[in-house]
């Protein structure tokens, strides 16, 4: 009855065993947007359609020997006693954001150990559905740890095809559409609603039931208007404590960011496309930093990059740009989620990925248990630790880079495939029928060359839309032997033509280092997506030791105040640029795989207040030292860093001799 298309999942499938594996392999039905719902411009494909490769498989793999894949074995909100399994512990968000992350890791390693964590928890709640259609735990009367449970759900069912998923949903969102009137969402879940909308749509197109569509409605009824907030923006830079609430939280605006992007579905309302851009625009202009976050710690604390943004927040923006980009198409979405990807996410968590930061700064000279100027949190907020401040983010971390990993490919509704994110993967899926393989080989964010091995078991003819980057200038694509015409940065390029297999498309995104202007006239320095920091020596100090994590503060062993002396016109003349090998961790300060080096001077007086560097002196700045040679690093191999300098001013010539 409707317009569908098939996308065949590969469970540890190869390009040469395409055909050997067909017919053994899952499959997964995955319906375009049925009517009323407006189209959107791409689909996510099933979980497992997607394998990492190169230094994504290693960062995964990492994640997997180190928090996520041990977690449960010595934290006991996710340990067998959570009620989540059956047991007497914790019953509201924990298990769920945990598993959130879990799952997504353990399926796209196809590691049969995780997997073996991952099952239990699916099967409490698959099987203990009551007979009034409700899930969880009986003890939790809470809307919002549900709606993640169902994110959960949605992702097994791709991964698996487990029969028991679809029932399970239905049965429960029809026990909530009769609940709703009596039991209104409450506190976290009206501000997070959109959430439990991804999953409802995602059910819809596979069931066509109008019944979710009716539900939706009552969400958004009872639900938080993100849109409206963003029209009439009210906050514009740091809240005052006591002033804070649900709509100035940061991860709550991380979460919503989806909000109107989902609901244009159902709308058809052309305010609901262009909210994701207002929204983005707003962020920038009052609470930016330069990591591609916005400061929330917890709430909007405006431009200083000394203020911070919380993990969870990093984690919730991510995905909200993953859906967003799905559903609009707009390319600079993909640019904004892999600049969060390869810059915020390794960099709140230490290389091992054991311990992480609750809050982090751009502008991070010391970390400490020292009362910083956060809007709201405590002491401990930018310790690397376990549960620094408080467990949240030690619960949902986890989804970061699995489900950057799925959103890598996507497919068009023309019966293509398009490129979300790059980074070395293999995609495999069913176009018309044939089987196919796309290889990515590249070192990218790294290096500027991405190569794609397009591999069908048979000629076919469909579209390939490549994300060209909008920071990029004369990007070079090959495709077939023939270069590509056309090519406007920050746009979708469309090639379409009848692929054989083993053709390459040769992509070449040449990376100019750029000047960002940001708080104080300072600036923050960019080579393609990813954000350099200044190198400061780290003295790691332990504070204590909770099973096998480590709580730690980091001292400077070098000087971090410096002033840099910029072509603001053209910014790379004034950098040498080192590219380095890339390693098994490229996000560590010892293996930094791009190293710039420029000149700069000290500025005394740019000192540390209350354990945090001071806000960047306004620039153009003097200093009558000397200049030196400053080294900068990748954002995310920088546990201690200055992001955001203040810049010599015309006045303060270069030494005699240089």
């Amino acid at each position: 009855m409707y317009d569908t298309f098939t996308r065949r999942t590969f469970l540890g499938c190869t390009a040469g065993a395409i055909g050997a594996l067909a017919a053994a392999s899952p499959v997964e039905d995955l319906s375009k947007n049925r009517p009323p719902l407006a189209a959107s411009a791409f689909y996510r494909l099933p979980l497992t359609s997607i394998r990492p490769g190169g230094w994504l498989r290693d960062q995964l793999r990492i994640q997997a020997d180190g928090l996520t894949g041990h977690l449960g074995e010595f934290w006991p909100d996710v340990g067998p006693n959570s009620a989540w399994l059956g047991g007497a512990g914790e019953g509201w968000e924990r298990g769920p954001y945990y598993l959130d992350g879990l799952l997504p890791l353990a399926y796209l390693l196809d590691d049969s150990k995780l997997i073996a964590k991952v099952k239990p928890w699916v099967d409490w709640t698959l099987d203990r559905q009551r007979p009034n259609g409700s899930i969880g735990p009986e003890k939790n009367k809470d809307w919002w740890p549900i709606m993640i449970m169902l994110k959960v759900l949605t992702q097994y069912h791709e991964a698996t095809g487990d029969p028991r998923v679809i029932p399970v949903m239905e049965k429960y969102f029809a026990y909530q559409s009769r609940m709703l009137a009596t039991q209104p969402l409450q506190s976290w879940a009206i501000y997070r609603w959109q959430d439990e909308l991804a999953s409802l749509l995602w059910l819809y197109n596979r069931t066509g039931d109008a019944k979710l569509l009716d539900l939706a409605h009552q969400l958004r009824d009872q639900g938080f208007d993100w849109r409206k907030l963003y029209e009439n923006f009210p906050f514009s830079g740091r809240i005052a404590r006591g002033q804070s609430g649900h709509a100035s939280h940061g991860v709550n605006n991380a979460m919503g960011l989806k909000t109107a992007a989902l609901w244009y579905m159902i709308s058809h309302d052309p305010a609901d496309r262009a909210a994701t851009g207002l929204m983005l625009s707003v962020l920038d202009r009052f609470e930016a930093l330069p990591n591609g976050m916005f400061s929330a710690d917890e709430h909007f604390a405006g431009r200083n990059p000394s203020q911070g943004i919380e993990l969870c927040a990093v984690v919730e923006m991510m995905f909200s740009l993953e859906l967003g980009l799905a559903a609009l198409g707009d390319a600079r979405l993909g640019d904004r989620l892999e600049k969060i990807a390869f810059n915020p996410l390794p960099g709140a968590q230490t290389a091992d990925q054991w311990s992480h930061q609750y809050d982090q700064q751009p502008n991070q000279a010391i970390v400490s248990l020292g009362r910083r100027d956060w809007t709201t949190n405590g002491p401990e907020s930018n310790l690397f630790g376990l549960a620094p401040n408080f467990g949240c983010c030690t619960a949902n971390l986890h989804q970061g880079w699995p489900k950057f990993t799925a959103s890598l490919w996507m497919a068009s509704p023309d019966d293509g495939l398009a490129v979300g994110a790059y980074a070395p993967s293999e995609v495999h899926t069913t176009i018309k029928g044939v089987n196919v393989v796309v290889e990515e080989n590249t070192a990218y964010p790294f290096r500027s060359q991405i190569s794609l091995t397009v591999s069908p078991a048979s000629p076919i003819r469909f579209p390939l839309y490549l994300r060209i980057p909008e920071w990029t200038s004369d990007p070079v694509v090959i495709a077939g032997g023939q270069p590509v015409s056309g090519l406007l940065p920050g746009t979708y390029h469309r090639i379409e033509r009848e692929w054989r297999a083993g053709e390459r498309v040769e992509i070449t995104l040449p990376m100019p280092v750029r000047a960002i202007q940001g708080f104080n006239d300072s600036v923050s320095l960019e080579r393609g997506p990813l954000v350099f920091s200044l190198a400061i020596g780290e003295a790691w100090s332990k504070l204590k030791q909770t099973g096998p994590v480590t709580d730690w503060e980091v001292y400077p062993t070098s000087p971090w105040n410096y002033g840099l002396r910029l072509d603001l016109t053209n910014p790379s003349v004034s950098f040498q640029v080192h590219e380095e090998p890339v390693t098994r961790q490229p996000f560590n300060s010892s293996s930094a795989p791009v190293i710039l080096e420029a000149k700069g001077r000290r500025l005394p007086e740019w000192i540390i207040v209350d354990d945090s560097a001071a806000p960047p002196p306004q620039s153009p700045v003097t200093s009558k030292l000397e200049d030196e040679t400053v080294r900068l690093i990748p954002y995310g191999a920088a546990r201690l860093r200055i992001t955001s300098f203040p810049v010599l001013g015309p006045d303060q010539p270069p030494n005699k001799g240089e």
